[in-house]
């Protein structure tokens, strides 16, 4: 199931409406009739989205708005501010006070849920990386943020030169710390290809066919180079179709076809502003646990995490199952008859064995889920947000695959192996998380037994 959603509303008819249509499409929902009222739910709760009107009767928007961004615990929470009145100055003033969103009543259902769905997602995934800094920070290889900000190239791809000229002008005054580029479909990222890949791009919905923009962002989210850009769509008002597709297919935000107006630009700006904040935090993070797993917490046969990383890093998964209501699936993973591969082939081939089952479960596996190599011939898997259900069909499927698979040992020869899988499901019971471990490991030792090749399931998992 999504993460929670939190309406803040005084009328209880708005409030109404709105959870019928959330929970149409499966979103868990609370809500909250003052501003008093959220942000207490807000702090306790922690949802994953606030939907938020603007006119309540103990507190300003602004005013609970700037009072959920200082909180720790709900800072990062996405904020979609409702209206009955959309004007361009109340969208820049709310876009100002720290809203992701801006939305006016009646709504659109199909953007409303794509815009849920978009922001729901990217806050998983930053939810995801600060884990990931906070566990490396514990473990003491973390390096602190630095100060400098490095000049940020924003690409802009319009439907023709002139309207990217009219772009450019209206967003470099209030730009002036970034290097705005007029790039094409045919070359997004300009033409010099010694210079690094733009760290934004504002693409024309429409360049030169209709759902140009969309096919070029699939694109430039597919190369290594651009992956991480952040991307804003630029569409017609009325095109809520094309702006539910975009957010679905990954754009970060949305922007007005027509930018170059005072008030449309400005609200342009501080779209672009926080989608480029979010790139460096989410950067900086990237690179300080990438650099700090190469160093101390990878195995470097495999490439995979280590076991001081594992035992911490699901330490962390626990807390936030048991904050979250989600469980989570522990796989204890073992090589059958490893050591006949040794004997057989040389521990050279071992080693390639073990090398090839590591990628394998790379790129079997989502990016999100936990991998390691925690013995000889043994490796973890962990599956945040998943039922027992999903773990059951992921295990089977990577049991399956790896005995189908050949693998080309160093003197070029082939050979195949299978595993064995004991399966736990856990998160949320209050047990920690090497008390999960050791149930998948009695379960290898089951699947072991009963000839081995097989996934078995824990046996408290069994009976729950």
């Amino acid at each position: 199931m999504p993460g929670s959603i939190l309406i803040v509303d005084d009328v209880a008819t708005n409030r109404i409406v709105l959870k019928a249509k959330l929970t149409g499409a499966r979103y868990n929902t609370l809500q909250a009739a003052s501003a008093a009222e959220a942000l207490a739910l807000a702090a306790a709760q922690r949802p994953g989205l606030i939907l938020l009107d603007v006119t309540l009767p103990d507190m300003t928007g602004e005013g609970l708005i700037a009072r959920l961004r200082a909180n720790p615990r709900t800072g990062r929470i996405p904020i979609i501010a409702m209206t009955g009145r959309d004007t361009p100055e109340l969208r820049v003033t709310l876009l100002q006070a720290g809203v992701n969103e801006v939305l006016a009543k009646p709504f659109d259902e199909l953007v409303l849920l794509a815009r849920l769905r978009s922001l729901i997602r990217a806050h998983a995934g930053d939810e995801d990386s600060a884990l990931r800094e906070q566990t490396c920070r514990e473990l003491g290889f973390a390096e602190a943020a630095s100060d400098f900000v490095p000049l940020a190239r924003i690409a802009l791809i319009a439907p023709n030169p002139s309207e990217g000229l009219r772009w450019k002008s209206a967003l470099a005054p209030l730009l002036t710390t970034n290097r705005i580029l007029l790039t094409s479909y045919d070359q997004p990222c300009g033409d010099d290809p010694t210079r690094r890949a733009p760290d934004l791009f504002v693409i024309g919905a429409d360049l030169a066919q209709r759902g140009d923009g969309l096919r070029l962002m699939s694109e430039l989210r597919s190369h290594p180079e651009t992956r991480h850009a952040a991307i804003l769509i630029a569409s017609e008002p009325d095109a809520r179709e094309t702006q539910a597709s975009a957010l679905d297919l990954g754009a970060d935000d949305l922007l007005p076809a027509e930018i170059s107006t005072p008030l449309a630009a400005k609200e342009a700006a501080l779209r672009i502003g926080a989608q480029l904040r979010r790139k460096r935090l989410s950067d900086q993070l990237r690179l300080s646990v990438d650099e700090g797993l190469r160093l101390a917490l990878v195995d470097p046969l495999t490439g995979l995490h280590n076991r001081r990383y594992v035992n911490a890093h699901l330490s962390r998964m626990s807390e936030r199952a048991r904050r979250t209501g989600h469980g989570y699936a522990v796989m204890l993973l073992d090589l059958d008859r490893f050591k006949s591969v040794n004997d057989t082939y040389g521990h050279g081939a071992g080693d390639e064995v073990l090398a090839s089952i590591a990628r394998h479960l790379r790129q079997s596996l989502r990016d999100v889920d936990l991998i390691g190599r925690i013995g000889g011939e043994e490796f973890l898997v962990a599956l945040p947000d998943s039922s027992l259900v999903e773990g059951c069909r992921i295990s089977e499927r990577l049991r399956h695959e790896i005995a189908q698979s050949k693998i080309t040992l160093p003197d070029g020869q082939m050979t195949q192996v299978t595993i064995s899988i004991g399966l736990a499901f856990g998160g949320t019971r209050h047990d920690d998380p090497q008390h999960l471990i050791d149930e998948a490991d009695a379960a290898l030792l089951c699947a072991k037994g009963s000839g081995r090749n097989q996934v078995s399931l824990a046996q408290h998992t069994n009976a729950a």
